[in-house]
C-alpha cells in the first residue's frame, strides 16, 4: 500500500507542500540547526542561510570561503567548520567570531555542550572551555570521525578508525577510556540515559557499547552506508538510514537491542532512506530518502506512513524543526528546499 503510494505521489502536490514555499538555492544542503525559532542551514559555497517564521525569504551570511562542513547550535549560537580550516562561532544575527584557523586542515566536526566549544581537525579534537582563552588538545590515533557530548556534558565520545575515546570530564583534566572494535567509526552519539555508545561505520553497520561494561552489539546487514540515525520516543529507539525502510532499535531493558529484531517502517519502496529526524515528544520520525522523498511515520510498522514531500530527484540531506515545533525544513543535495508550517493553521 505505502509502495503503490509513493509511486503515485508525484501527481499530487503534499499538503506541506501547499501552505509552504520551495526555494531552489542550486548549491549542496550540507547541514541545518535549530537556532532560537529559526533554522540555519549551512550550504557548498560557504554560505549560511536563516529560516525565520514570518519573513519571506531567509536571511544569508557568507562565514566561508569553502564548504560549511559541519554545524551544531546551543541553542543562541551556531558553531560551523569549513573546508578553509575555520571553526567559527556564529551568532543568531550573521555576527561571525573566527574562534580558530587551522589553514589548509579542514574543520571535520563540531559539538557544544552550553558554552564549551569543540572542533576536530584530523586526528586532534580541540576544547574550549567557558573563560578560558586556550584551548585543550586532545590526540587521537586516526583522523576523527565525529563528536558527541552525553546528555549532562561529563563525557565527550570521539570516534575513529578503530573504535571511540571516551574523554570523561575531571576537575583540572580529561580522562580516557578506549571501547575498541575494527573498523572506521563515524556518527557517534550518547544514548539519551548515557548508558549507551553508538558509531554508524563506513562498513554499512552501526555499533554499540554498553557503557558500564564495554559489551559489544553489532547491528549489521543494512545495504548501504548509515548516514543519518536519531533517538526517538520514551523507550527509546535509535532510528537509522542506509535501508529503503527507517530501521528502528529498541534501547530499552537490560541488554537493548541485543538479540531482538528491529521494527521497520516507511517503506520507500526502491529507494534507500538518507535522513532520520525525530519528532520530539512523539514516537514519530521523518524520513529522506535518496530520491527526495520524506515521509513521516509512527514507531508501528501496522500504521501506513503520511507522504509529506514529493521526490525532487536529489537526495535528502537534512531535515530540521524549530524549536517550538511550528515549522519544518527539508533540504537536499541540489539545493532545493521546502520550508513550511508543519500544522495546518499556523503561521
Amino acid at each position: 500500500m505505502i509502495a503503490e503510494s509513493l509511486q503515485l505521489k508525484s501527481t499530487k502536490q503534499t499538503a506541506l507542500e501547499i501552505r509552504g514555499k520551495i526555494f531552489d538555492i542550486g548549491l549542496p544542503v550540507t547541514s541545518s540547526v535549530s537556532i532560537k525559532n529559526s533554522i540555519a542551514v549551512g550550504f557548498g559555497d560557504g554560505t549560511i542561510r536563516f529560516f525565520d517564521p514570518g519573513l519571506t525569504d531567509p536571511r544569508v551570511f557568507k562565514v566561508h570561503s569553502g564548504v560549511v562542513l559541519c554545524m551544531v547550535s546551543n541553542g543562541n549560537y551556531i558553531l560551523t567548520g569549513g573546508d578553509d580550516g575555520k571553526f567559527l562561532k556564529i551568532s543568531f544575527d550573521g555576527e561571525v567570531e573566527e574562534i580558530a584557523d587551522y589553514g589548509s586542515r579542514w574543520v571535520d566536526t563540531v559539538a557544544v555542550y552550553k558554552n564549551d566549544k569543540v572542533c576536530s581537525s584530523g586526528n586532534k579534537v580541540y576544547v574550549w572551555h567557558e573563560g578560558q582563552k586556550k584551548e585543550k588538545i586532545l590526540d587521537h590515533p586516526s583522523t576523527v570521525g565525529g563528536l558527541a557530548f552525553c546528555s549532562n556534558g561529563k563525557y565527550l565520545a570521539v570516534s575513529c578508525y578503530g573504535g571511540v575515546t571516551v574523554w570523561e570530564r575531571l576537575d583540572r583534566r580529561w580522562k580516557s577510556s578506549r571501547f575498541i572494535y575494527k573498523g572506521s567509526h563515524g556518527l557517534v552519539s550518547f544514548s539519551p540515559d548515557s548508558k549507551y555508545l553508538i558509531t554508524a561505520m563506513q562498513e554499512n553497520e552501526i555499533h554499540a557499547w554498553r557503557l558500564r561494561d564495554k559489551d559489544n552489539l553489532k547491528m549489521s546487514g543494512y545495504p548501504a552506508k548509515v548516514k543519518s540515525f536519531d533517538w526517538v520516543g520514551n523507550t527509546p529507539y535509535l532510528v537509522t538510514s542506509g535501508a529503503n525502510q527507517a530501521i528502528c532499535w529498541p534501547f530499552d531493558g537490560k541488554d537493548g537491542p541485543k538479540g531482538r529484531k528491529p521494527i521497520c517502517v516507511a517503506d520507500g519502496g526502491k529507494q534507500y532512506s538518507t535522513f532520520i529526524k525525530s519528532l520530539p515528544d512523539e514516537e514519530a520520525i521523518f524520513t529522506g530518502f535518496r530520491d527526495g522523498t520524506v515521509l513521516l511515520s509512527e514507531i508501528d510498522e501496522n500504521k501506513n506512513a503520511n507522504i509529506i514531500r514529493n521526490p525532487t530527484g536529489a537526495e535528502v540531506t537534512t531535515i530540521a524543526l524549530t524549536s517550538d515545533r511550528s515549522h519544518i525544513l527539508i533540504g537536499d543535495s541540489k539545493g532545493s528546499i521546502l520550508w513550511s508550517t508543519l500544522w495546518a493553521g499556523r503561521e
